[in-house]
């Protein structure tokens, strides 16, 4: 009987080992690093050291907002208008205005701005319908000579 000879582990067989796993391992982070700036979507503020600065404000403005006592339901109807319904400790709080700016979540879409029309005592609509996907709302309604800011993420 005959035996053949195993062929003997050398360097060459290490060093294909090595850049097999070593390739695969930099393809894989390449893609990964093409994927994630490919589908990022922005800054959420130009200067962080700014907007640092503006915290502290933007606080005070939402607890004076909260001191208002206004309620608010946002939603979306069968033709995809957005119907916001507001009230106050008095009852629907009627004669607002209002307006929103929808902008998709990864700035792949455009800004979409809608106006509101009283449909109802309390009850607004916007004039033109909301497109399919996620979209993040920033809602300025304005009563009674005060202001409240409302962002709502709708889909």
């Amino acid at each position: 009987m005959t035996q053949k000879s195993a062929t003997p582990f050398s360097g060459r067989h290490i060093a294909a080992i090595m850049i097999a796993f070593f390739g695969t391992v930099i393809a894989v982070n390449m893609l990964m690093a093409m994927l994630a700036t490919g589908t990022f979507g922005g800054t959420v503020v130009d200067n962080s050291y700014v907007a640092s600065q503006k915290f502290n404000g933007w606080l005070g403005e939402a607890r004076a907002q909260k001191t208002l006592g206004w309620q608010e339901q946002i939603g979306l109807n069968g033709d995809r208008r957005i119907d916001l319904m507001l009230a106050s400790e008095r009852g629907p709080l009627q004669g607002a205005s209002a307006t929103a700016t929808a902008r998709h979540p990864l700035g792949r879409a455009p800004e979409r701005t809608f106006g509101f029309t009283e449909i109802r005592p309390g009850q607004y609509r916007a004039a033109t319908p909301l497109p399919a996907g996620r979209w993040i709302v920033h809602f300025n309604i304005k009563a009674d000579g005060r202001e409240m800011r409302l962002i709502e993420d709708l889909q």
